[in-house]
């Protein structure tokens, strides 16, 4: 099983990242350059993370397999402890998935896994028995 952010959502950012860029380069006043360049680099590096970081999580009948931007971490299912946690701030609540590999923990949003969570954890718990 694999979970990774949406690709329509990092073609978007890709598409973004293109059309900031773009619009630094033509923008007249200094100001408009520099504030659109700095958009640009965070388009960029937002977009880089999401192609590069594909899948994000990775689950198998041995343990789990976290992908970040300095390689993959593979934890077997006797380590990992599987938790969703809700938080509230501002009025939102937002949702996770929390892996918790002493002394790692990873914690993977909806943005991260392309789907809820609550149906990840799931998905996870079936395998692992």
């Amino acid at each position: 099983m694999r979970w990774a952010p949406p690709a329509a959502l990092v073609g978007c950012g890709w598409v973004l990242t293109a059309g900031a860029a773009t619009w630094a380069l033509l923008a007249d006043s200094p100001t408009d350059k520099v504030f659109v360049g700095v958009l640009a680099l965070a388009l960029l590096a937002a977009s880089a993370f999401g192609t590069l970081c594909r899948p994000r999580l990775e689950a198998d009948a041995t343990g789990v397999t976290v992908r970040t931007l300095t390689g993959r971490k593979h934890h077997s299912w006797d380590e990992i402890t599987i938790r969703v946690r809700e938080t509230r701030r501002l009025g939102l609540t937002g949702t996770s998935l929390e892996l918790d590999a002493n002394p790692d923990l990873t914690v993977l949003t909806r943005l991260d896994l392309g789907q809820d969570p609550y149906a990840a954890a799931d998905a996870l718990h079936a395998l692992r028995r």
